[in-house]
């Protein structure tokens, strides 16, 4: 990446240069799925999920050989107001569960031969608290988007992307109240268990911190900086990367989201190449969808994290490849077409 003196210029740059979807290899997808053994439009969606594929692999035969599940993981300084069930030593014992073995994340990749990658993002420098001051400044925010970008490496040919973060449900609220307006209150779900006390309490929070940064949150990038975490900003990195190396994207739940929210704020079409994996029972993921016109693959009333949807919803995209690519057409297997 380029440096300028002025990093989010960088950024926006970066977006405007992402290349386009390959028509020509959704064309071929649509062509041949004419002719595959089975009345047209039969496999609903799954036929949808081949044409992406192969509008942003750049591919008449779309294939997912190599899915990969990456996990950013961050701490969040607004924890210090009590917006967590969990104490925020959490995230480093997950990512020591995920090394492990042990979590629900790593029997999903298990069961669908998904590749599984885990980033620790300085876990030990929690972000600022943005009750009190911005969460980052842009330098690292944009360093932190640069270290998502270089995540991807080896080759893979579809992203699902996930985190974790104790708080990190806080900070999403936060960026979606900022980037959508409305009150706190319709942004924030329980996380990992708020009871009622501690929803006020995270309410609040984010009320102090769209008060705080109000003047600044015209900007979605300063919405993420200073609202965000390096997750968020690590996973807006990455979906930018996977954009310009054909890469389709599955993005995972509501923390996951709110970074796509950011680069759909900056350009409508810069996550024309990501998919809702599943609609999260987290706070508003549905209205976040709408707002994004996307149709999550799967709801079941899921709220994990760790790229659980996502992964979840690579068995169906790697279904979708499978089928349209191993399908016999009418006339390879000797059967009558459509009179």
């Amino acid at each position: 990446m380029a440096a300028s003196g002025l990093p989010f210029d960088d950024i926006r740059e970066l977006i405007a240069a992402m290349p386009g979807p390959d028509m020509a290899a959704a064309n071929t997808v649509r062509a041949r799925d004419k002719e595959l053994t089975k009345p047209a439009g039969s496999l609903g969606r799954m036929e949808e999920i081949a044409e992406w594929l192969a509008a942003w692999q750049g591919k008449g035969r779309p294939t997912v050989d190599r899915p990969l599940v990456c996990v950013f993981a961050g701490n969040h300084g607004v924890v210090a107001q009590g917006v967590s069930a969990f104490p925020q030593a959490v995230t480093r014992q997950m990512l020591e569960n995920f090394a492990a073995g042990g979590a629900a994340i790593n029997q999903i990749c298990a069961a669908f031969d998904l590749g599984f990658k885990v980033f620790d993002l300085a876990l030990d420098l929690p972000t600022g608290d943005f009750t009190q001051e911005a969460a980052l400044d842009e330098r690292a925010c944009v360093a932190t988007m640069a270290f998502g970008m270089e995540a991807l490496v080896g080759g893979t040919d579809l992203l699902c992307l996930g985190e974790m973060g104790i708080g990190n449900t806080t900070s999403a609220a936060a960026i979606y109240a900022a980037l959508y307006g409305g009150d706190a209150a319709f942004w924030c779900g329980r996380g990992t268990g708020l009871d009622d006390d501690g929803l006020k309490r995270k309410i609040a929070a984010v009320e102090a911190g769209l008060a705080l940064h109000r003047s600044h949150l015209k900007d979605p990038l300063e919405v993420l900086r200073r609202l965000g975490g390096r997750e968020v900003a690590a996973i807006c990195g990455a979906i930018i990367a996977a954009r310009s190396q054909h890469i389709p994207v599955i993005l995972d739940g509501y923390v996951v989201t709110a970074a796509a929210a950011i680069l759909h704020a900056l350009d409508p079409s810069a996550i024309d190449h990501c998919v809702a994996g599943h609609l999260s029972a987290e706070g508003a993921h549905a209205q976040v969808l709408a707002n994004l016109g996307k149709q999550p693959l799967l709801a079941l009333d899921m709220r994990l994290g760790e790229g659980s949807g996502a992964a979840l919803a690579a068995s169906l995209v790697k279904a979708a490849a499978a089928i349209h690519s191993g399908m016999a057409t009418f006339a390879q297997a000797g059967v009558a077409g459509k009179e």
